[in-house]
């Protein structure tokens, strides 16, 4: 198999437990994506702040990116070093949608759609501001491979979701 492009969405709303907070712990995933055997970072979006979802007045506005790498890997031995890296930043799942030391989401792998493990497309990105709107300054020509709909036709569907540019990576 030839080299293909992954995009991995990135957030974090929690310091890691060294106290790293969440910006500098999103910037730091971003060298470790790069240090995945057989892959390599082709491009990083800004970063971008959002409100949780669900909204949860209690959860600090997660730190949000997107990161394109090309390379070897298979999605699910690419989805296995995401969850490492997590792991590494010391990531804790007490319950689904916590506030999170380290997120790192499986967007997209060569356009693949698969149902298994892991399942491509990521099932909701579509309906994430804080996915599509870093997305767009990676892979600006990015096509969902399952609604077989560009980024001009997906972000008005998010146009209602609280998001701002915090700036580059």
């Amino acid at each position: 198999m030839g080299a293909e492009r992954a995009l991995v969405a990135i957030g974090a709303n929690l310091p890691r437990p060294d106290g790293t907070p969440a910006r500098q712990t999103c910037a730091w995933a971003v060298g470790r994506l790069g240090a995945i055997p057989g892959m390599r970072v082709v491009a990083v979006s800004s970063w971008w702040e959002s409100a949780p979802i669900p909204p949860d007045p209690a959860s600090p506005p997660f730190v949000n990116g997107v990161v394109l790498l090309e390379g070897e890997a298979t999605p699910a031995v690419l989805l296995a070093a995401l969850h490492a890296i997590e792991d590494e930043a010391g990531r804790a799942r007490p319950y689904p949608n916590a506030p999170r030391v380290l997120d790192l989401d499986l967007i997209d792998h060569g356009g693949r759609v698969q149902g298994g493990w892991p399942v491509l497309p990521h099932p909701r990105a579509h309906e994430r501001a804080f996915v599509l709107r870093p997305l767009a300054e990676v892979a600006p020509g990015w096509v969902h491979p399952v609604l077989e709909q560009g980024l001009a036709a997906l972000l008005p569907g998010v146009a209602g979701q609280a998001i701002g540019r915090l700036g580059g990576a």
